[in-house]
């Protein structure tokens, strides 16, 4: 069952959004305001929490393969971050508050159907800084956290500013939103040719997944689709704080990525090795979203992970 959305102003026609994955579309409105939550799968075990990356085409599409996969199994809920697919995408800020305010409304939806049983979480690439803030805030929500490809592992200084700030640079954010040329330069952005060419960056190869591709071009034409993503570009999204986030998880934790594409360097992690509870694998010649490339790999490592006990 889904439910309509209000579209909101805007230079383009209101346009109609098809599901990223197969199941219930429901609508939340909580502490981040309109949320829309991809939900399917039976009652049975822990359920599981997929967070998708932010980026100028991000959508619930990018963790499609494993949201069909576990339906079978568990609960599963993804929800549209905030500025994307079937949420709220007005004019407003966006900041790693708002995304992590997300993923506690969708904590609450979960637990007024599971009761206080704890989730397991996934997130890819910049949703995981958020999913670590959501962690630390409300531990007891968490049985266990998936960081696939997180942010803020590179070998440059880790992030350590104070709890909450960003690294927003308001100039470049006035630069790009201007009314005469932000359309138009969202719209070069999220091009077919720009789409596939930021994808074969992703998945360090020139063979990308073609379903993707194609939701990734749809959902940047939705009205008010550049709103969320030039704040990314501006920096908004990025927590100053990510790597102390990180350090205060308590809860197992599965870190993987890939060696190929423009996301290879995850250095930081050596500083994270001996930690009781954390693990972590490479997947070598996948990019970073190693469960479209090396599907069947992939699940047997997370299921492992899930099985273990906490």
């Amino acid at each position: 069952m889904t439910h309509d959305f209000p579209s909101h102003p805007g230079s383009r026609p209101t346009a109609i959004l098809p599901p990223p994955v197969a199941g219930e579309l429901l609508r939340l409105d909580g502490r981040a305001g309109a949320v829309g939550l991809h939900v399917a799968g039976a009652d049975a075990a822990p359920p599981l929490l997929l967070v998708h990356s932010v980026n100028a085409a991000a959508s619930v599409h990018e963790v499609a393969p494993l949201f069909e996969h576990f339906r079978s199994t568990r609960a599963v809920y993804a929800p549209d971050l905030p500025g994307y697919g079937h949420s709220d995408r007005s004019a407003r800020a966006y900041t790693p508050r708002l995304m992590t305010d997300a993923l506690h409304d969708t904590l609450d939806a979960i637990a007024r159907r599971h009761g206080d049983q704890p989730v397991d979480a996934l997130a890819v690439s910049l949703g995981c800084e958020f999913l670590a803030r959501a962690a630390v805030e409300a531990p007891q929500r968490f049985r266990s956290i998936a960081l696939v490809s997180p942010t803020s592992f590179g070998r440059r200084a880790p992030r350590r500013g104070p709890p909450g700030a960003h690294l927003g640079m308001p100039w470049l954010h006035r630069a790009v939103t201007r009314p005469l040329w932000s359309q138009g330069l969202f719209d070069l952005l999220t091009s077919r040719a720009s789409v596939r060419f930021f994808l074969r960056k992703t998945f360090g190869s020139q063979e990308v997944d073609a379903d993707l591709l194609e939701f990734s071009w749809r959902t940047a034409r939705e009205p008010g689709a550049r709103h969320a993503p030039l704040h990314f570009l501006s920096g908004f999204l990025f927590a100053r704080d990510a790597n102390d986030l990180y350090e205060r998880l308590g809860m197992p934790v599965w870190m993987c990525h890939g060696t190929r594409g423009d996301f290879t360097d995850y250095a930081w992690k050596a500083t994270l090795a001996g930690r009781p509870g954390w693990r972590f694998t490479v997947y070598e010649g996948c990019g970073a979203l190693p469960y479209f490339q090396q599907t069947g790999r992939f699940l047997r490592d997370f299921e492992a992970f899930l099985s273990a006990p906490p």
